[in-house]
């Protein structure tokens, strides 16, 4: 049921005095069982993402409020993002794959094995500047038939991997317990890793040839455990939280928040000014015009 509560923001740096915005969330939808990965697409005015229990993406119209289906079923769809062409990535939890949905409907496998071997369930994931693919692969998906199937890890590990424009595949870290969420710095130089298992957050350097170097913890989550992240035009890092949203500096200080009424998995900035933030939390989809505008 759509409908409004009142936005609580929370100040702990001087740096975030001056962000805010609208008084009150609303609540865009409400019906979910698992909402994760939303995407913004700016030529169509529309929000898209995944309820993973229930197999289905969603789609959420900005000029009129209707929400209908995008696909059903979804692959047990988890995260997703947009690419440089305007076309929506997806990783799918249940066929244990990362695909490209083209601009006339079909989709494109873009990676679904490593040295042979199936992932595990990818999450989350984000197109570098230079075409590649990046993705985490924990074994949420795996671990229950809840949100995809049942299995036994083939890989033996959960990693983050590059998919190179040529399509090759490389582990470019392998020393996470549960990768999530990850963003690149606005320039691209820098790489930050969410690792839900241990409830902090890491910060990689990221050479030309798409290697990782680096990877200190620069912030632990203050309640519960991190997920979806997403920057600001200031380079800002907003985290998803089981308590709301977290915004941090980019050397890790908290700065500030935002209370969300329940537990966030993602979320995304959108709208024609990219001021909106986006938020799926649990069983709904929440939305906020901020002063500040999402990278």
């Amino acid at each position: 049921m759509a409908g409004y509560v009142e936005a609580e923001f929370e100040r702990f740096d001087e740096r975030f005095a001056r962000v805010g915005g609208d008084s009150r969330l609303e609540r865009l939808h409400d019906g979910c069982r698992w909402a994760e990965g939303a995407v913004y697409f700016p030529a169509a005015r529309s929000l898209v993402w995944s309820d993973i229990p229930n197999d289905r993406m969603l789609r959420w119209d900005e000029t009129t409020g209707a929400v209908g289906v995008f696909r059903h079923p979804a692959g047990y769809s988890n995260g997703n993002s947009r690419d440089r062409l305007g076309r929506l990535l997806t990783c799918e939890q249940g066929p244990r794959r990362v695909t490209r949905t083209e601009h006339d409907g079909s989709i494109t496998v873009l990676a679904d094995r490593f040295e042979g071997k199936r992932f595990n369930s990818p999450n989350d994931l984000v197109e570098a500047a230079d075409g590649a693919v990046w993705f985490t692969d924990p074994r949420y998906g795996i671990s229950s038939d809840y949100e995809g199937f049942r299995a036994e890890s083939e890989i033996g590990g959960d990693h983050v991997y590059r998919i190179d424009p040529s399509g090759s595949v490389t582990v470019v870290a392998d020393d996470f317990e549960r990768p999530n969420g990850l963003a690149f710095s606005r320039d691209g130089s820098q790489l930050y890793v969410a690792d839900t298992k241990r409830g902090h957050l890491r910060r990689f350097d990221v050479t030309s040839r798409g290697v990782l170097t680096g990877g200190a913890e620069i912030a632990r989550c203050r309640q519960g455990n991190f997920d979806g992240l997403r920057l600001d035009d200031q380079g800002r890092l907003w985290a998803a939280t089981s308590a709301g949203v977290d915004c941090f500096a980019p050397d890790g200080t908290l700065l500030g928040g935002l209370k969300v009424p329940e537990p966030v998995a993602n979320l995304v900035f959108g709208g024609p000014k990219r001021n909106v933030l986006y938020v799926c939390a649990t069983t709904s989809i929440y939305s906020i015009m901020l002063n500040v505008t999402g990278a």
